[in-house]
């Protein structure tokens, strides 16, 4: 029977990862993901998967963002039954994640009913996202699991996210064998709280992220520094600095580093808010994984990372909603990164007019979003309905990023010889082609996955 490889999600588009690795008639998937973006993405995470979900024995997640982990609950209402592999940090940041989904799809559809499309379902509810999480089974970095007869798995640190992996499924049928690495998110190395990426075993066959396949970062330390000018700048013509933030790992890097900055004095005393209740429960769970953590920051149980005067957490939404009243000397961290949803964009509501106060973006924005709108110099955004002047200074930070530049990821590929690589999770005329053409200058075979393309691992 045929070894194959399927993508059926992130096939030339950064969200939605799926992939499917069959050996002889067992059926593994790694990640099942939403699609994220516009509404034209977002409205395929509803659809078929391209494959029956009861027909999967066992899932292997990479990690804990919503564009990896977001549809499994939809898997498990399909029909799955069978076990999710994730490591310990990555289940329970999934919980946090997957309850938060399935709460903004609930209160979503509920206004989309208000609104008159009574037919507004959410795509599952709070009952789903629990009923996942009976199938989860936490898993070691660098320990052999048998997943199937005849495929084992070994997740690796990938260091991306707290918690984050990178699979390698070794795969024999009589006497064929064949290693595929599916590298999930594979880290920036060299940042503060999080270790450098374990580089790519010698496989046969690598599925590997090409978000930044184009460009190099900026250095994190060079990225720190320029944080430090927009903060200091901003506070000095007493505006305020928004920052909109990923909850997880961009939000607990971003909050080390401001902590530093204040204790080292390159920073004056400010309030900084951390107005994302995910990003509060998730810094909460880096203070529980230490043995994650880059050395030494994860020795000493005393020692929290994130933890500065003037530091506050505000849950609440009236805590939120209080924030509005700051007109000046606030630093606020605030949910989505990309500014399609959350707190955040109540934030720009109340800032983006002023020109005393920043807007920092510290990671990266897919196209149609607002963030990526307000980063390619719109003059003017819609927000609530109504019209709001961009008069902000714009910061673009791309050192904060938690995906490997092109040096990086060639770097993580190694020089190992490969069969085929296999380019997914980019934009595919931006970061895609241009890593496949870095790669086959290199000698390596390359192909760009097409949606539900099902690959022969010869």
């Amino acid at each position: 029977m045929a070894m194959t490889y399927t993508c059926h999600g992130a096939a030339r588009e950064v969200t939605g990862s799926c992939h499917l690795v069959t050996c002889g008639n067992h059926r593994v998937l790694i990640d099942c993901g939403l699609f994220q973006g516009d509404a034209r993405s977002e409205s395929r995470n509803g659809a078929d998967f391209g494959f029956d979900p009861a027909s999967i024995e066992v899932v292997l997640l990479t990690h804990a963002h919503l564009d990896h982990c977001g549809r499994l609950p939809l898997l498990v209402r399909g029909g799955f039954r069978g076990i999710i592999f994730a490591t310990a940090a990555t289940i329970e940041l999934s919980r946090i994640v997957l309850l938060d989904a399935a709460n903004l799809q609930v209160e979503e559809a509920a206004r989309d009913r208000r609104r008159g499309e009574i037919s507004a379902e959410p795509l599952y509810d709070v009952d789903d996202a629990l009923h996942t999480f009976d199938f989860f089974r936490a898993v070691d970095y660098g320990v052999p699991i048998t997943v199937t007869p005849g495929m084992v798995a070994r997740f690796s640190d990938a260091g991306h996210i707290l918690g984050s992996a990178t699979v390698t499924i070794e795969m024999s049928e009589g006497s064929t064998r064949r290693t595929i690495v599916l590298s999930g998110d594979i880290g920036n190395p060299g940042r503060p709280l999080l270790r450098d990426p374990t580089p790519a075993p010698p496989a046969d066959f690598v599925v590997m992220e090409s978000t930044y396949g184009d460009r190099a970062h900026k250095s994190f330390k060079a990225s720190v520094d320029e944080l430090y000018d927009a903060v200091g700048l901003t506070l000095q013509r007493r505006g305020n600095v928004i920052i909109p933030t990923f909850a997880l790992e961009r939000a607990q890097e971003v909050l080390h580093s401001l902590a530093a900055g204040m204790r080292d004095g390159r920073l004056p005393p400010a309030p900084v808010f951390l107005d994302s209740p995910m990003a509060i429960s998730a810094t909460e769970v880096f203070r529980r994984h230490p043995e994650c953590l880059r050395a030494p920051i994860g020795s000493d149980p005393d020692d929290d990372p994130f933890q500065m005067p003037g530091m506050h957490f505000t849950r609440s939404t009236a805590e939120s909603m209080a924030l509005n009243t700051i007109h000046s000397g606030a630093v606020i961290l605030a949910g989505a990164g990309m500014c399609n949803g959350g707190r955040v964009r109540h934030h720009l509501a109340h800032n983006l007019w002023s020109v005393r106060s920043s807007i920092i973006f510290v990671g990266f924005a897919a196209s149609s979003t607002l963030a990526r709108r307000i980063i390619d110099g719109a003059r003017h955004v819609t927000l609530f309905g109504h019209d709001v002047p961009v008069r902000a200074q714009i910061w673009t930070i791309n050192g904060f990023s938690a995906h490997a530049d092109q040096p990086a990821l060639l770097q993580w590929l190694g020089d190992s010889p490969r069969k085929r690589i296999f380019l997914v999770h980019g934009e595919e005329e931006r970061g895609m082609r241009a890593f496949a053409s870095k790669l086959e200058a290199s000698g390596y075979a390359c192909t760009l996955p097409t949606p539900g393309e099902c690959i022969a691992l010869d």
